[in-house]
């Protein structure tokens, strides 16, 4: 069989491994058990250079994961996440994000990968390729489209429908939206606030291209002061949302806003949906060398 040589078709060739294994002996599909994936496949198809070690240990909030080679120089592998984050879905994301760095880089990077945080997030080669390449893959095979688009079909985005991705395929509330912002055709971005201001933020292609979007890594943004995430009010109703009229969240027209808040990590993450009418003034996207 020939070895994939892109992320999609690395996920691909193992999510239908996957499916005819839980198929024939009847088994849940989802959530993968990654771990398990990882050891038994690489065994198979790597047996020179295996997988045989994951585990936890204790890090600062900063860092998800690592993979790592063998001390010895045996040929043997290793995957160590970050087990003082209490999220399932993160812990999940972070060891399908090592495992895609081991099929695709492990030759590139003879001393392996180190991911922090913030890498788990980049999902634009912008900010380099080995990790996009690795969420890109954890991605496609945590959710594989045929599953996730039946999921999805014919449904509104909203908190509760994220949830629901979130908790079938054991990833976290911030992965089923990028998943779903890359498959969308509606005009809708993710924004995550960190202490009032934008941490990151990610436009689905069709608000892109209408020119809305956020390049919070190189400017520091401030939350704007009346959307629900800045305000960050436990009473409100912040998951259902509210309409806010133009002029709150950028595009000039009205949007509505759905955030979830995590006070205890001053974080918050909003699902901003906008008309799918593009207004007539819209600015273009800037060319990606400006």
């Amino acid at each position: 069989m020939t070895t994939p040589r892109t992320p999609k078709g690395w996920a691909i060739r193992l999510s239908k491994v996957i499916k005819v294994f839980h198929d024939v002996h009847g088994l849940d599909r989802f959530p993968i058990k990654v771990a398990e994936v990882a050891i038994d496949f690489s065994r198979q198809v790597f047996p020179e250079a295996p997988i045989t070690l994951i585990r936890g240990k204790d890090f600062s909030d900063k860092f998800e994961g690592m993979l790592l080679p063998h001390p010895s120089g045996n040929g043997e592998w290793g995957i160590v996440y970050n087990d003082s984050i209490t999220s399932k879905g993160r812990i999940n994301f972070t060891l399908a994000h090592e495992l895609g760095h081991y099929l695709l880089h492990r030759q590139m990077s003879a001393d392996g990968n180190r991911c922090s945080t913030h890498d788990m997030f980049r999902w634009d080669s912008e900010y380099g390729q080995m990790e996009a390449d690795a969420n890109t893959f954890a991605s496609f095979l945590l959710l594989p489209l045929d599953d996730f688009r039946e999921q999805v079909r014919n449904a509104r985005m909203s908190i509760d429908l994220a949830r629901h991705l979130s908790d079938r395929y054991e990833v976290s509330l911030t992965a089923a939206i990028l998943k779903w912002l890359s498959i969308t055709d509606a005009r809708a971005m993710i924004v995550v606030g960190r202490d009032g201001f934008i941490d990151w933020a990610w436009s689905s292609e069709s608000l892109f291209r209408s020119g809305v979007f956020y390049r919070a890594r190189q400017v520091t943004t401030p939350l704007p002061g009346q959307s629900l995430a800045a305000r960050a009010d436990p009473l409100a109703d912040n998951e259902t949302g509210t309409i806010h009229p133009r002029g709150v969240w950028p595009g000039d027209q009205e949007v509505r806003e759905m955030t979830v808040l995590a006070p205890k990590s001053e974080l918050t993450i909003t699902l901003l949906l906008y008309p799918n009418e593009v207004p007539a003034q819209c600015p273009t996207p800037p060319a990606e060398d400006e």
